[in-house]
């Protein structure tokens, strides 16, 4: 193989069109390959190695395989970056499975390998801009990674303000509000025993990999990867729903078809219900400068667990100008008005007029700019819109979740409407916006949706987050800002840290010169490779190892949670 790759490089090299400051370009090579460009193919053909191995006889024909061509070019052993060369000094070498590959192909069918972690993550500037850290693990590489976690900080919020548990409180965790920080994928998995089958919604509005929300596993399989990511929470997702329970997906045109695909597998073709339009007007921006017709909506899928579930018909009410149209009355006294000869339309005026599956009536915040709802967050969406949602599919005290909550509108919502609640997010800014939402919800903020329900105030909901262990190492790995404060790290990580089997750290050591090489960007990316990621956080089986240092009161809660009391 290696000579292989050796003489490849130097054949191409002969391309004038393929180096620039003496380097191949890997995207020309692939491009000329794809469109199977005569001078590259001329060229090829004149190695007798190169010619064996990409190319077919048939009946005397000779046909090129390029296919396999650009998987091979793409592979990282041909023209390896300095990153990828240490990864290969010090043994940290990732195989990719066949079924993932980077041609143009739509992978649905997961065999052998699976992403299956939402690694740290950072917000950056004015947009939502989340690093997704990733690492593609086969089966047997998970052992204890989706074990139920250890959830620490407890606290509730009330009208009187936050007070920390002592352990001493009598907790229904059934009957909670629940706003968990961490990991969503083991999050879930965390709730599972408690929370099986008791879910009455779930609404998500997951990152749309855009390029701009940076959902930048692995630019070679982009859809691919984030139909795995989706595909492991989803999963767990539907097992959590009540037998009568729904699940209302938000996304744009990126992804819908895969994801369409993606549901019908996991839900069933038959339980899909609507393809929901929600219309964004008066599109203005760069969205509006794209050569093209300016996208002006968004959609939401929406999926039934079983054929048997709940809907509650929603209408809007009329406006004067429908009202007049209506402006004859049958014998019975009742208003309708004339479509053909032989139908008639029938005004009901306690309902409204019913709902469409085109959602043109609720406005997107690029159009309003002084609403009191807005926080700064980039993605939020309106509280019409979740509570539109919740109304069609829930009744009091149903139980909604929404494990990607961003800025916490399904969590404020709910509440406002007297339904239970349990909302998951990673970020940082949980506290910023999520919580601090919340509290204002609590004290009687009378934002969109409370100012229909003449809301006043009250309730409560619980705080906790999954306890870190080596999670914590990749939040300090992403907000180093030196060298210098890696490689410090580095010698932390090697004494208190579960570093992956597959490493040597001494080998590192040895090579801490080439380390030190690297960019910081790839140092960083480095450091979380070496982490073990069946111990990001710590096991609820491990509750009395000292090494944790969990209090007593953390250790009684977790056991009332977990049902162990």
């Amino acid at each position: 193989m290696q000579n292989l790759l050796n003489e490849l490089t130097e054949l191409l090299s002969k391309d004038d069109r393929l180096v620039v400051d003496s380097k191949l370009l890997k995207n020309k090579i692939t491009e000329l390959a794809l469109a199977m460009d005569s001078e590259l193919i001329k060229l090829l053909l004149k190695n007798k190695n190169i010619k064996k191995h990409f190319f077919t006889d048939i009946e005397g024909i000779l046909v090129f395989d390029k296919i396999k061509f650009q998987r091979f070019v793409s592979n990282k052993e041909f023209l390896p970056d300095s990153y990828t060369a240490f990864k290969n000094k010090i043994g940290l070498v990732n195989e990719q499975s066949d079924y993932i590959t980077n041609s143009q192909e739509v992978v649905l069918a997961w065999p052998y390998k699976d992403c299956v972690l939402e690694g740290g993550q950072t917000k950056e500037d004015q947009k939502r801009d989340e690093i997704f850290w990733n690492e593609t693990l086969a089966p047997d590489e998970i052992d204890r990674l989706l074990a139920p976690k250890v959830f620490t900080g407890w606290k509730r919020y009330d009208a009187k303000g936050e007070h920390e548990l002592s352990g001493k409180e009598k907790l229904d965790f059934n009957d909670e509000n629940l706003i968990i920080r961490g990991n969503n994928l083991l999050a879930l998995h965390s709730i599972y025993k408690r929370f099986a089958g008791k879910i009455n919604l779930i609404y998500i509005d997951p990152p749309y990999n855009t390029g701009n929300d940076s959902f930048r596993y692995n630019d070679n399989f982009n859809h691919s990867t984030w139909l795995s990511f989706m595909k492991n929470r989803l999963t767990i997702a539907k097992n959590l729903l009540t037998a009568d329970g729904s699940i209302f997906i938000q996304i744009d045109n990126n992804e819908i078809h895969y994801l369409k695909v993606l549901l019908d597998e996991i839900f069933g073709a038959s339980n899909f219900q609507r393809e929901i339009i929600w219309v964004l007007k008066g599109v203005s921006g760069y969205k509006s400068l794209i050569n093209n017709f300016v996208r002006g909506h968004e959609t939401i899928l929406f999926y039934s667990r079983s054929k048997d579930f709940i809907f509650n018909k929603q209408y809007l009410d009329y406006s004067p100008e429908q009202l007049a149209r209506f402006s004859s009355v049958d014998k019975d006294g009742r208003k309708y008005k004339t479509i053909t000869a032989d139908r008639k339309l029938y005004l009901d005026e306690a309902k409204g007029l019913p709902i469409s599956d085109v959602w043109d009536d609720i406005a997107s915040f690029q159009t309003i700019v002084n609403s009191p709802e807005i926080t700064g967050f980039p993605t939020q969406k309106p509280e019409k819109l979740i509570e539109r949602i919740i109304s069609s599919v829930t009744k009091e005290n149903d139980i909604v979740l929404d494990f990607q909550l961003g800025s916490g509108t399904t969590a404020c919502v709910a509440h406002k409407m007297g339904r239970r609640y349990i909302g998951i997010e990673q970020m940082d800014y949980i506290e910023e916006y999520t919580v601090k939402r919340l509290k204002k919800i609590i004290k009687g903020d009378n934002s969109d949706t409370g100012k229909k329900s003449s809301w006043k105030g009250g309730g409560s909901f619980l705080y906790c987050e999954l306890k870190e262990w080596n999670e914590a190492y990749i939040s300090k790995c992403i907000k180093a800002k030196t060298s210098k404060e890696l490689i410090t790290l580095w010698e932390e990580m090697q004494d208190k840290a579960f570093i992956s089997y597959k490493i040597d750290p001494k080998v590192i050591n040895s090579n801490i010169t080439e380390f030190k090489e690297l960019s910081l960007e790839d140092q960083k990316r480095l450091l979380i490779e070496t982490l073990d990621k069946n111990q990001l956080y710590v096991n609820f089986s491990e509750l009395d190892d000292k090494d944790y240092q969990i209090s007593e009161v953390d250790k009684k809660i977790n056991r009332m949670f977990y049902g162990e009391v």
